[in-house]
């Protein structure tokens, strides 16, 4: 975990800002969920990996004796926990005011989350997650909804020409089912095949060997992996997903992806449509059932965003099967990428004084330059006038000015 300074904060809370504004003008509303959820809940099942990283929170009342009885049982040591994510949650949250929301509801959550991540560079055990969902809408215009309203966001933060890499699990399933694995065998199958970045084909066919997978299957996968292909370009669209895909894949999938594609290009308004389709995107989460996306930006080389199809998890606390897709802004990358643009449209101004001009005098110049839409801070003046200016122009400040006692004129100098 970590502090967050002055000139950080003030970064963040821009690009906060905007990626609220973009989301609400796109019509989802934002809700609020606590931060602790019942034990039960975030070990359901759902949450994949991160379930093994959920913080704890012991049952009050406990004592000595009780607790090492209770050793060997998490679930009767913690009746809560702090949410690992913020899907768990909002999977709760609507199924327990689902009578005062509309039939599809498009939620906006910007909180913390807590993951007992191993320390390391670029990895906290707090940090802030972005999330959109639309829960209620079984069609292909939720998802092409989600990434025109998240390229949206990135095109304001100044980071246009992002793209979304995308997949359906049931592509996947298919895709795995004709080659030969079992049904058994999938899931560690996949997870094998989602380092396929990182080893390459003769990696992954390696791995999957020593997994024991049916060696007729490794060798179909590794034969479709190693099949000769031509190096023109098609863009997004039937003939990109057929070409990706084994022969004869599934009509539904493909035009279901189809016609995603073709409303975010309607959305865009780009004249190429800012998709591509990966048929061995993977994403960890077990509880995807249809389309998983990825959010690319060409400055770097890993995902800005994502998120999927879910629709079996909500129905687990509702009883009944309910429609709800996501998608994740990776807001701690975002701000990494973003410049650290000030807001131009209001001055930051600091103002340095000697010891000897009147308490008066200053709020009276302070109040005056905030009446007009300034931001203002009092500074007295140092022996070090460098090293006052440069950090105050690394907290953000454009302009300075010296005040002295019964001068009621000020001059405007810029900082850098």
């Amino acid at each position: 975990m970590r502090d967050i300074l002055p000139a950080d904060k003030t970064r963040r809370e821009r690009v906060l800002s905007v990626i609220r504004e973009r989301y609400r003008s796109h019509g989802f509303d934002e809700i609020e969920t606590p931060a602790l959820e019942e034990y039960s809940r975030l070990h359901a099942g759902i949450g994949g990996d991160n379930e093994k990283l959920a913080y704890n929170v012991l049952r009050r009342g406990l004592d000595s004796e009780a607790i090492r009885d209770a050793a060997a049982d998490p679930a009767a040591l913690a009746d809560l926990g702090l949410r690992y994510d913020l899907t768990v949650p909002l999977a709760r949250f609507y199924a327990s005011n689902r009578g005062q929301l509309p039939g599809v509801f498009r939620s906006i959550q910007i909180a913390p989350v807590w993951r007992a991540e191993r320390p390391q560079k670029g990895r906290y055990r707090q940090f802030v997650q972005c999330d959109i969902d639309i829960i209620g809408d079984d069609s292909a215009r939720a998802e092409a909804e989600l990434m025109v309203a998240s390229l949206d966001v990135l095109d304001a933060l100044g980071l246009d020409g992002a793209t979304v890499r995308i997949n359906d699990r049931r592509a996947l399933d298919w895709m795995l089912e004709s080659f030969g694995f079992t049904l058994e065998e999938r899931p560690g199958v996949l997870i094998t095949i989602d380092k396929l970045d990182k080893i390459g084909s003769d990696g992954v066919a390696a791995e999957l060997r020593e997994r024991g997978a049916a060696a007729s299957a490794v060798d179909a996968f590794e034969s479709f992996l190693n099949r000769p292909q031509t190096m023109e370009y098609n863009p997004f669209g039937e003939r990109q997903i057929r070409k990706a895909l084994p022969e004869n894949a599934p009509d539904e999938i493909v035009a279901h992806l189809v016609g995603i594609g073709d409303a975010v290009a309607a959305g865009t308004g780009r004249t190429d449509i800012p998709l591509v389709f990966d048929p061995f995107l993977v994403r960890g989460m077990g509880y995807y059932t249809g389309t998983i996306m990825e959010l690319a930006h060409p400055s770097v080389g890993y995902s800005l965003g994502g998120g999927g199809r879910y629709d079996g998890m909500i129905g687990r606390f509702l009883g009944q099967q309910v429609a709800a897709v996501g998608f994740s802004l990776g807001f701690e990358r975002l701000v990494d990428l973003v410049s650290a643009e000030t807001d131009a449209a209001a001055e930051a101004i600091v103002l340095i004084h000697d010891a000897d001009v009147p308490v008066a005098e200053l709020v009276a110049h302070k109040a005056r330059l905030i009446a007009g839409g300034a931001r203002v801070r009092l500074e007295r003046r140092t022996k070090n006038l460098k090293a006052l200016l440069e950090r105050s122009a690394s907290d953000g400040y454009t302009a300075f000015a010296t005040i002295a006692a019964g001068n009621p004129d000020l001059e405007l100098k810029p900082l850098s």
